[in-house]
């Protein structure tokens, strides 16, 4: 798939770096976004006890406030409570195992990219969209889903009761609709295989179920209707996919026998999962379900369709006696499979969350507690509706220190979202690929200050060419065989497209390609590559030929090895670029080598290019 790859290894050391500089810096901003509320919240108390103290001193009272001032707020439905926090804890656990130094460049091949290639092919051009994004932007993105989430975590934990907590709920469910598209692809409800043991429909989408109903009013809480909805829906699901689950042909029916070496579903997908880098008592309790599937692939597949049936009718069935006993059934069926089948979820260094087991048995838990116990019928007080003694209550419940400290959380935990969400945002709408991509695979340009040695060619169009008669202007210099087919056209794109990138500083800029091929020299050569590269209407291109002797003499100089390979049929030779400045001295020294990686990796040397230039312009 196009764009779902960097062709860089996950640990590659100037991505890995410059991830945990990206996040030591923006974790720094958010640290100092929370000291500065803090510092409102002392200051604003501060002056609500100093006012408390100076009416109390005028009328005799002690300084506090008075019981019947503190406004009556029932307690937080069970159901509410047990959501919010449970995914505020998971959505700051999903945001530290972001933190991963194998993110920026695992995250795409070995999480995303797996489930996009079972899925059809508008599932994967689709999550390709996002796969390009991640791999032009890797250090933005990954830090962006490490801030995204810790921030979505903590708004729901921290924000007060009433409008502040609902949208830390819409937030969950808009952030876990885009993870649930681009990074699970659909939760793989479209691939080849998709079963509930798996984590059909996937684990985003249970946090959008979670953030839907903390979203809610609270007076949806007052009847067991709202847990009735959650119970049915899951039942169906649980039916559904019992029904997948055993439709023959799929693979769930077999694990391994004397007759065959195929491996079925479960115990392929188990000896994967048991091969993850993870601690050995972990690795053995996989490897073992995954031995006794092999031999009893019928009977596990039975066992697990029946009780995904009678899970799910359990939870139908609106009675109170069956509903328990599915709610349960349905806590060790999610254990089970999440340790056994699922290993986890976040072992192998790329383990982004705990998976779909431990999220959708919060949500059936949520849903039975809402039938069970349902909360206070009363909101906080509606505004539009409200009346001069709900103003008053509504204020005095705002000048709180609790409500205070919890509203300036939830501001802080919106900031910290935002410290994420913004660079992500500009990344996303940039086409060129970091220049960071570029510095990985070739490295750090080498920084020099010393003549650049001169030469005598010609032009493409037969036209003396010196050194000498370019001053006055930079010069980025590189060597290219006129009848290439692979690497040369490449690098010839990246000096056009850091042409385009220069603007009208471009006319400052002469950009020189000097022939690498002693048997395909002749102008005429020159001029059919810049045909067929699309070079030849740059105003500011020069592709120099010249004599063998002269092209050697210029070769040797600037230390670009030649070497003919094949009987002359092919060609090898250094991949450099030169920037010379306006006074004729090599400042950068380029490794312009494009490797093997993907079209993310290979625009970014444009970036570094046209960087490297900037610094020397005689403006600069």
């Amino acid at each position: 798939m196009p764009g779902m790859g960097s062709g860089l290894s996950d640990n590659n050391s100037t991505i890995v770096s410059a991830f945990r500089t990206s996040l030591l810096h923006q974790g720094l901003l958010a640290l100092a976004i929370l000291a500065i509320l803090l510092l409102i919240w002392n200051v604003i108390r501060a002056n609500q006890i100093r006012a408390l103290s100076k009416a109390a001193s005028s009328e005799g009272e002690p300084a506090s406030p008075a019981i019947e001032d503190r406004p009556a707020l029932g307690p937080e439905p069970t159901a509410r409570r047990l959501l919010r926090i449970a995914f505020g804890l998971i959505w700051v656990l999903d945001g530290a195992l972001q933190a991963q130094s194998a993110m920026p460049l695992g995250m795409i091949p070995q999480t995303v990219q797996p489930t996009a290639l079972a899925s059809p092919t508008w599932v994967q051009h689709l999550v390709n969209v996002g796969g390009t994004i991640w791999n032009n932007h890797p250090i933005q993105a990954a830090s962006a889903a490490v801030w995204i989430q810790i921030g979505i975590g903590l708004w729901l934990l921290v924000a007060p009761r009433g409008l502040w907590s609902r949208l830390g709920g819409g937030a969950s469910v808009l952030w876990g609709l885009i993870v649930w598209v681009f990074g699970e692809s659909f939760g793989g409800i479209f691939a080849h295989g998709a079963s509930w043991l798996f984590g059909t429909p996937g684990a985003a989408l249970f946090y959008c179920a979670a953030g839907v109903i903390i979203a809610l009013p609270e007076r949806h809480f007052a009847s067991p209707r709202l847990g009735r909805i959650v119970l049915a829906v899951t039942g169906t699901y649980f039916v559904g996919m019992a029904v997948l689950e055993a439709w023959p042909g799929r693979g769930f029916w077999q694990g391994t026998s004397q007759h065959s070496t195929a491996l079925g579903a479960v115990t392929a997908m188990t000896r994967s999962m048991a091969a993850t880098p993870q601690p050995r008592t972990t690795a053995s309790w996989v490897s073992s379900f995954a031995s006794f599937d092999a031999s009893h692939g019928y009977a596990v597949n039975l066992f697990v369709v029946v009780s995904l049936a009678a899970i799910g009718l359990g939870l139908l069935s609106g009675r109170p006696a069956p509903t328990r006993l599915g709610v349960g059934a349905a806590a060790l069926m999610c254990v089970a499979d999440w340790v056994l089948v699922q290993d986890f979820g976040f072992f192998g260094g790329v383990g982004t969350d705990p998976n779909s087991m431990i999220p959708m048995l919060f949500v059936i838990t949520g849903g039975y507690m809402a039938m069970l116990r349902p909360g206070p019928a009363a909101d906080t007080p509606s505004l539009a509706a409200a009346g001069p003694t709900t103003i008053g209550v509504l204020r005095r419940r705002a000048t709180q220190p609790g409500f205070l400290l919890r509203a300036l959380g939830a501001i802080g935990a919106v900031a910290i979202v935002i410290l994420g969400a913004v660079p992500m945002a500009f990344a996303s709408v940039n086409p060129n690929a970091d220049p960071i991509l570029a510095q990985a695979t070739d490295g750090t340009p080498n920084a020099v200050n010393s003549p650049a040695p001169g030469f005598q060619l010609v032009d493409q169009f037969g036209k003396p060419v010196s050194l000498a008669s370019l001053g006055g202007k930079v010069v980025a210099l590189t060597f290219l065989d006129p009848v290439c087919t692979s690497d040369c056209p490449l690098i010839a794109q990246e000096f056009r497209e850091s042409d385009n990138s220069l603007g009208t500083a471009a006319r400052q800029v002469v950009f020189v390609a000097v022939v690498s091929n002693p048997v395909y020299r002749s102008v005429s050569a020159t001029q059919a590559f810049d045909r067929t590269e699309g070079m030849a209407g740059l105003k500011n291109w020069l592709y120099l030929t010249g004599s063998v002797a002269s092209l050697e003499k210029t070769w040797n100089e600037y230390g670009i090895e030649v070497a003919v390979i094949g009987a002359g049929s092919m060609i090898a030779h250094s991949d450099l670029a030169y920037i010379i400045d306006a006074r004729g001295h090599t400042r950068y020294i380029l490794d312009s080598d494009p490797g093997s990686g993907t079209q993310a990796t290979k625009s970014s040397f444009a970036n570094v290019l046209t960087s490297s230039i900037d610094h020397v312009l005689p403006s600069s």
